[in-house]
C-alpha cells in the first residue's frame, strides 16, 4: 500500500485525474468496508450516498461558519437543522462542532462559566469527559457503576458546585444512566451514541434528557454522517453567550471552542430530507432488532455467555469454552473488545443498517462449536 505513495514530497505534479484515480483506488482497496453485511464491531455506520455527495460539494465551496458572509447558506441551514432536532431533546439552542469530544468540552466549559467547579461522571463515561476536565482545570470525580453499567446514583454526594455528566449509551456496554434530575448545578448528557433514539419508537429509553442543561450528540454515529460532525444543545437560549467571543475581524461573535469550521449541517439536512424522520427511525430500529436477535442467540447457546440484555444495540458476550483472544482474532471484522470489571468481553455494535445478523450468528456459531 505505502509503496504506491511517494516517500518524499513530489517536486512536480501530475494530472489531477490520474491522481484522483490512484487515490480513489487506494481508498476503495485499503479502507474498512463498514457497510458490509457482517460488520458489527464499532459505533461507525456507513455514510449514505446523498451525504457523501453533499460533502464533496461542500468542500468545493468551502463555507466557513466563522464568517457569516462566507457561509450564507450554511449559517441558515445549521439553525434550521438544529431547530428540527431541539424539540426531541427539550433544548432551545445549540451549534455544530467537529465531533462529540468537542461537544462535551463545549458543554462542560459552559458549565464552568455558570459556576461549576468539579466534573462528576461514571467510571464508564467516555474519555472525552476526563479530557475536558483536564483542559478546563476542573477536578474530576468518577463514580462507580452498577451491575448494568449505569452510574450508581447512591454514590453521588454534594453536587451543588458540580457539572454532572450522565451518559446515554456508554461506549463499552451501551448503558444509559438514569437521566432524571439530580440536584447538580449543571447536568450534561453525553448522548453521543444513543441520542437519535429520541426520534424512534425507543424514545423512552432517554426519558429525562429534556431536564438536562446540555446534550452532546455525535452525528457520525446514528445520524449516519461523515466524521467530524456533532452537535451540542443547550436548555437555556442564553447559554451560548457565555462561550462566545468577539474580535475586530469578526462580523458576528464566535461561538464555542472552534474558530473556522465547515458546513456539517448541510449533509445532515440532505440526509434527513431524503429519509424523513421515519426513514431514520426505520434504520435505527432495525439495528436495535439486530442486536436483540444476536443477544437472544448468545443467551440461549450453551457455548456462549451474554453479559446483559442490550439497551442501545451494543452486545457484550464471551465464549464459555474457548480463549477470548481466539474469538477476537477469528471474528476481527465482526467484533471488538471491551473491559468490564477488569475482564475482557467481546463487543458488537449494531450501527451498520446493512447488517445481516444471521450471517454473524453463523460465524459465531461456527467458531464456538468448532473442536
Amino acid at each position: 500500500m505505502l509503496e504506491e505513495i511517494p516517500f518524499e514530497l513530489p517536486e512536480l505534479g501530475r494530472e489531477p485525474d490520474q491522481v484522483f484515480s490512484q487515490v480513489s483506488n487506494l481508498i476503495k482497496t485499503h479502507s474498512a468496508d463498514i457497510g458490509a453485511a457482517w460488520i458489527m464491531a464499532h459505533m461507525d455506520p456507513p455514510t449514505p450516498e446523498i451525504a457523501a455527495k453533499v460533502v464533496g460539494l461542500n468542500a468545493e465551496y468551502n463555507q466557513n461558519l466563522l464568517h457569516p458572509d462566507l457561509s450564507p447558506l450554511a449559517t441558515v441551514v445549521e439553525k434550521r437543522v438544529i431547530d428540527w432536532l431541539l424539540p426531541y431533546f427539550g433544548m432551545t439552542d445549540g451549534h455544530f462542532c467537529a465531533g462529540s469530544t468537542i461537544a462535551n468540552l463545549t458543554a462542560i466549559w459552559c458549565a464552568r462559566k455558570h459556576g461549576a467547579k468539579t466534573v462528576v461522571a461514571s467510571k464508564d463515561a467516555h474519555i472525552s469527559v476526563a479530557k475536558a476536565a483536564d483542559i478546563l482545570g476542573m477536578k474530576l470525580d468518577t463514580v462507580a457503576v452498577d451491575s448494568a453499567g449505569k452510574l450508581n446514583r447512591d454514590k453521588l454526594t454534594n453536587l451543588k458546585e458540580a457539572c454532572l455528566v450522565l451518559t446515554a449509551g456508554t461506549t463499552g456496554r451501551g448503558a444509559v444512566d438514569d437521566l432524571s434530575p439530580s440536584g447538580a448545578l449543571w447536568t450534561h448528557v453525553d448522548a453521543a451514541w444513543a441520542a437519535p433514539l429520541r426520534l424512534t419508537k425507543y424514545s423512552d429509553i432517554l426519558d429525562g434528557i429534556e431536564k438536562a442543561d446540555s446534550v452532546a450528540i455525535s452525528a457520525h454515529k446514528w445520524f449516519y454522517q461523515p466524521k467530524d460532525s456533532a452537535l451540542v444543545l443547550f436548555k437555556d437560549k442564553k447559554a451560548l453567550r457565555h462561550i462566545s467571543y468577539g474580535g475586530s475581524y469578526l462580523a458576528a461573535p464566535n461561538v464555542g471552542v472552534q474558530g473556522s469550521r465547515g458546513a456539517a449541517a448541510i449533509p445532515l439536512m440532505a440526509t434527513l430530507m431524503a429519509w424523513g424522520r421515519s426513514g431514520l427511525a426505520q434504520r435505527i430500529e432495525k439495528s436495535m432488532a439486530d442486536a436483540e436477535k444476536l443477544a437472544d442467540f448468545l443467551r440461549t447457546h450453551d457455548a456462549t455467555e451474554l453479559k446483559q440484555k442490550p439497551e442501545t444495540a451494543v452486545v457484550t458476550w464471551r465464549p464459555k469454552r474457548k480463549e477470548i483472544k481466539g474469538v477476537l482474532a477469528a471474528l476481527a471484522d465482526t467484533s471488538s473488545q471491551t473491559q468490564i470489571d477488569d475482564e475482557v468481553w467481546v463487543r458488537q455494535v449494531a450501527a451498520n443498517p446493512f447488517i445481516e445478523v444471521d450471517l454473524i450468528i453463523l460465524k459465531i456459531k461456527g467458531y464456538v462449536e468448532s473442536a
